[in-house]
This record gives C-alpha cells, sequence and structure tokens, in this order.
C-alpha cells in the first residue's frame, strides 16, 4: 500500500493583481500576476515552479509568504488560513516559512557582520541567551561550508556562492520546516550553481526540510525537484512528478521548454516544438487559454474557454483541451489528440 504524504502547503484560487495606470477611456486595468492558481505542497518534498520570465513564478513565492498580499484565495499551512493574518499573528507563522533570494548579496545589508546577519532572525524569533544564540551561529556557519572565521567579516568580503550559503544559514537560522528558494542559484556561475544545490538537498534531509523551489532553468529544477509545475502567464499549466514531466511532457508549452534543452545524445533527441511571438502582457492575457496564442495546436475551444487542470494519470495533471476526459470523449471533437 502506498503511503499517504503528508500535507504541509495548500493553495487554493490564489491570485495577485497589481492595479497599473488608467488608459484615457477611463479603465482601470490590473496585471494579472498570479491568476487562480490551485496546488498542494507534501511535507519533505521539493516542488519545483519553472517557466519564462514573466510567468509570475517570484510573485506567487512572495504571495504564499505574504511577501505581497494575494487578492483573493486561500494559503493553508499545516492546517491554518494565514492569508488573513494580522502581522502579529503572521508572526508566528513565519517562524516556520523563510526564503532564500535570488541576489545573495542585495539580500545581505552590507553594513552587518556575517554574526549579525545570521543572528538577526534569531533574537526575534526566539529566548535564547546569547552563548545558546552564538553555539547556533557558529554551528549553522559550518553546516553550509564555511569556518567561524567567516562570522567576523562583511558581504562584500565572499564570493558569489559564499553568499548565497550565508543566506542558506540565515533561513535555517530559527529551524523553518519551509523554504521557498526564488532563483537561488540563478546568478552563480554554473560550477558553484551544482555545489549549492547539492548543499541545499544534504541540508532537506538532515533539517527535514520542505522546498519550494523556483527557477527558470530546467536542468537546476530537475536536478533537485521530486514534483514540478510549469508555471504560463500566472496560471499552472502543467503538474506532475520529476520523472513523468521529463520523460512524457503533456502540455505543448512543457513540450516546447524541454525542446530547448541542449542534448548530447543526439540518437534520442527530443523533437523540438517551436513556439513563436512573445509572452503575452499580463495586463491584458488571451481569452481562453492564455497559450492559444503561441500555440502550433490550438483549437476554437482554445480560443474560447479556459482549461482547468485534469488528472491524466497517477502522476499528472494538465490543463490543455487536447487531453480530454474518458467520459466526455464520445461526440466529442475536442477528443485527446496526439502532439
Amino acid at each position: 500500500m502506498t503511503k499517504k504524504r503528508e500535507v504541509l502547503l495548500e493553495v487554493f484560487n490564489l491570485k495577485t493583481y497589481f492595479p497599473v495606470k488608467a488608459n484615457k477611456i477611463g479603465k482601470k486595468p490590473v496585471l494579472k500576476a498570479v491568476d487562480d492558481i490551485s496546488l498542494t505542497v507534501y511535507k519533505g518534498e521539493t516542488l519545483g515552479i519553472v517557466g519564462e520570465s514573466g510567468s509570475g513564478k517570484s510573485t506567487f513565492g512572495r504571495t504564499i509568504l505574504r511577501l505581497v498580499e494575494p487578492t483573493e484565495g486561500e494559503i493553508i499551512f499545516e492546517g491554518q488560513h494565514i492569508e488573513n493574518l494580522k502581522p502579529k499573528e503572521l508572526q508566528v507563522i513565519r517562524n516556520q516559512m523563510q526564503v532564500i533570494f535570488q541576489d545573495p548579496f542585495g539580500s545581505l545589508n552590507p553594513r552587518m557582520r556575517i554574526e549579525e546577519i545570521i543572528e538577526e532572525p534569531i533574537k526575534m524569533h526566539t529566548r535564547l541567551s546569547n552563548s545558546d544564540r552564538k553555539s547556533r551561529i557558529k554551528e549553522l556557519i559550518e553546516k553550509v561550508g564555511l569556518s567561524e572565521e567567516a562570522l567576523k567579516k562583511f558581504p562584500h568580503e565572499f564570493s558569489g556562492g559564499q553568499r548565497q550559503r550565508i543566506g542558506i544559514a540565515r533561513a535555517l537560522a530559527i529551524n523553518p520546516k519551509f523554504i521557498i528558494a526564488d532563483e537561488p542559484v540563478s546568478a552563480l556561475d554554473v560550477s558553484i550553481q551544482s555545489q549549492v544545490l547539492n548543499l541545499m538537498m544534504d541540508l532537506q534531509d538532515e533539517f527535514h526540510l520542505t522546498y519550494l523551489f523556483i527557477s527558470h532553468d530546467l536542468s537546476v529544477i530537475k536536478h533537485i525537484s521530486d514534483r514540478v509545475a510549469v508555471m504560463y502567464l500566472g496560471r499552472i499549466v502543467e503538474i506532475g512528478t520529476k520523472e513523468s514531466i521529463y520523460k512524457n511532457p503533456l502540455h505543448p508549452y512543457t513540450k516546447a521548454l524541454l525542446s530547448s534543452i541542449p542534448v548530447v545524445d543526439f540518437e534520442n533527441k527530443r523533437e523540438e516544438i517551436m513556439i513563436s511571438g512573445e509572452l503575452p502582457s499580463p495586463v491584458d492575457p488571451p481569452v481562453g487559454c492564455a497559450f492559444h496564442t503561441r500555440c502550433p495546436f490550438a483549437m476554437d475551444i482554445c480560443r474560447e474557454k479556459r482549461p482547468q487542470l485534469q488528472d491524466i494519470n497517477a502522476e499528472q495533471q494538465v490543463a490543455c483541451f487536447l487531453y480530454k476526459k474518458e467520459e466526455t470523449k464520445e461526440n466529442d471533437p475536442y477528443h485527446t489528440i496526439e502532439v
């Protein structure tokens, strides 16, 4: 019997809209950065979020943490609704949810020594004595592969990879359960990326962490993720296990992303799916399926209705009219089509 996974985070119909300057006729448009997302994150897993720049990945992560306020929807962490919590109530939840930012230099205060940077959240969220705090800081800096001498230095004295290690140590300072990593290795050299990714994976096992890992790099997502969610223009278009997404992608957008990855094995090279045009504006997204303006398989129904995520097999869900549920196939011109 398959062991039932424990749910850590649930998101239902989450929307994050930003008002933009009104046009000449007085209409007040909004930028739909996150447009009706529902998903579940299980304890101990790494859920990768992938998509082009401008797809809403970072805004989605920040909305979960309430660094950006949601417009609509539910955010449930360990059974507790947090979307409407007041700042003092949210402070308690923040002990369990942390973030690793993309820019390891910009996220560290240049006027503070590393010891102070790591100690700051410990002081704010715990009642540890001064000696216990010092011990905790020393333990953390060693866990991320830096020496105790690093604690007396300033951020500018470190390389990009070392600064990101410091950012990871700060995120771990108060023993969180859930960490959102927002493009944490995109600013690093390729040779350093793998070191930081392997460090994060080792720390995940040791501290029983759950990650939401955001990246535009499909190779990075494949290396670290257990499941993968593909975002397009503020929406999830496909979600599944890493193996199912990379071996058998279903959505045309997912196929196009994967076909763009350089391969060495030319005999087993993946079929290329070309998409044309630019990502539409989230201020004025297309009616129906958001991807239909670039999809080589678009049908009339794609321009009229928005497809919902549906189970295709035990490991994958996809939002695409190319895959209709079995019970609706009869007398339906939009039945499953091989793409």
